[in-house]
């Protein structure tokens, strides 16, 4: 019998700003791989593209508060993009993230956006079957989570009781097994799937 193929959440990321645009973008689709992400330039862009499909939008302020009702009626799903992180650069009554701050700490709070609104990822359809398998042995993950929690491989040596060489591989092993390129990609990885407290990184 053949299965109904399952459709991708869909994220919308609407922003004038094309650089902030694919950033983000880049960050969700690592943050949550599961999801589509598609990328708007205006509101009108977003309305003439069946606006009630999305999961979350991600939002420029300006354009939320030029279409606050719209938005207003969607609180729940609606980020708003800020560039300051101070309360009263935030609109109240929706969740804000502030693009404008160093790609680790952007991570940990798209992380913690993602773990409030879905709790130990119940809101979040299943993780396709080839990763949630477990990939890594015992001592990559021991090494992964102290990678993420800034440990140098010095650190990680002394603190497992194994030499420097053997974590330049481990890591090596790692970042290939996972097809990841960056500590940022690594440390979503590492938080998404319960290795590491999103509070020690």
């Amino acid at each position: 019998m053949e299965q109904k193929p399952q459709h991708r959440p869909k994220i919308a990321i609407v922003d004038a700003n094309t650089l902030a645009v694919l950033g983000l973008r880049q960050l969700l689709q690592n943050v949550m791989p599961i999801m589509t992400v598609d990328t708007y330039g205006s509101f009108a862009e977003l309305s003439a593209n069946h606006p009630d499909c999305y999961f979350h939008y991600f939002v420029s302020m300006n354009i939320v508060l030029q279409n606050r009702q719209f938005f207003q009626e969607r609180q729940r799903k609606t980020i708003v993009l800020t560039l300051q992180l101070e309360d009263t650069a935030q609109l109240p009554d929706f969740h804000s993230l502030c693009i404008n701050q160093p790609e680790s700490q952007l991570i940990r709070q798209l992380l913690g956006l993602a773990q409030y609104a879905h709790g130990e990822g119940k809101h979040l359809p299943p993780m396709p079957q080839v990763l949630q398998q477990k990939i890594l042995t015992n001592r990559e993950i021991e090494v992964m989570s102290l990678i993420v929690q800034g440990f140098i491989n010095k650190e990680i040596a002394d603190q497992l009781n194994i030499g420097l060489a053997t974590v330049i591989t481990h890591r090596k092993n790692i970042m290939d097994k996972l097809g990841l390129k960056s500590v940022s990609a690594l440390t979503i990885y590492a938080v998404m799937h319960g290795y590491v407290d999103i509070n020690k990184i």
